[in-house]
């Protein structure tokens, strides 16, 4: 199985009681969907991950592959400051379903480029062939990946994939060139995705193609189809969305735009706060001027 296109980082609707809310993410998964998203990511950044208890994960996970039904790839987020945990998780993944797992280092302590290397190798073995994302975010881990880490792992078979968000282009372009043929490049929201299709790039995996979906999808194929110039008009227009996320916490930005747009998923996860009126204000305008509300 090979992934590309716009795979939408979900959100995990979470009630006052910590129980999961099937329904909802269900009725955003069919939206996902019958907008034409080409995966769903649970479990990435924006669902708050960092937030949730295991049983909580697994919920999450297990709910967006029964609603998913077979129609789209399902990438799980699996993630830890251990290895043994980071195994276990990738297991229950692989057993629930999944088709592929988006591997995330939660360091607490500093860990060496053979730590880091041993931690990611252990999660592609456990993935049993599934294919498995890297997911590197400098902004929010202790020890990330360094180039020659990411050449060693491109070389285990089923680690395939890389979502790249240190906004560093340079970086991607790197990236690409020392594992060209081996691992493939997605675009964090934190780039602009034209220039990362233009250097090689194979989609994103973001949170505000939640919100954005239509619109994300036809950026995508404008810059697949080589029309730069409508793709860059696209991106013009969708960058107000990424500079409204600059501005707020990520998971509460965009489950706001959710539940403007008809998608009661809750507040974000403690100790994290709801936005106020002015915010959802501001962000409502934006909805509108990209033509999703």
């Amino acid at each position: 199985m090979s992934f590309s296109g716009v795979f939408p980082y979900l959100v995990s609707p979470i009630d006052q009681s910590g129980a999961v809310m099937e329904g909802v993410l269900t009725d955003l998964v069919d939206h996902l969907i019958d907008a034409g998203v080409h995966g769903l990511t649970p479990l990435g950044s924006t669902g708050e991950f960092a937030y949730l208890s295991q049983e909580q994960r697994r919920h999450v996970v297990d709910t967006v592959i029964s609603a998913n039904r077979s129609r789209v790839p399902v990438v799980a987020g699996v993630a830890s400051t251990s290895t043994s945990d980071a195994v276990a998780q990738t297991e229950y993944m692989v057993e629930a379903g999944a088709d592929g797992i988006l591997a995330i280092l939660e360091a607490y302590f500093p860990i060496s480029d053979e730590g880091v290397e041993a931690y990611f190798t252990a999660i592609a073995k456990a993935a049993k062939g599934r294919p498995v994302v890297l997911y590197t975010n400098p902004q929010f881990q202790r020890s990330d990946l360094t180039l020659p880490v990411i050449e060693r792992l491109s070389h285990v078979e089923n680690i395939r994939y890389i979502k790249d968000a240190s906004t560093n282009t340079g970086r991607l372009l790197s990236i690409i060139e020392r594992t060209r043929g081996r691992m493939e490049v997605f675009a964090a929201s934190a780039h602009i995705p034209v220039c990362v299709m233009m250097i090689g790039g194979v989609g994103w995996m973001a949170g505000p193609a939640c919100i954005v979906p239509r619109q994300s999808i036809a950026l995508y194929e404008a810059a697949k189809a080589g029309d730069w110039a409508k793709a860059m008009e696209l991106q013009r227009l969708l960058w107000r969305v990424n500079e409204i996320f600059a501005k707020y916490s990520i998971a509460a930005c965009i489950k706001t735009a959710l539940e403007l747009q008809g998608f009661p998923v809750g507040a974000p996860m403690a100790p994290q706060v709801p936005l106020g009126e002015a915010a959802r204000a501001e962000i409502g305008a934006v909805l509108r001027d990209v033509g999703a509300l």
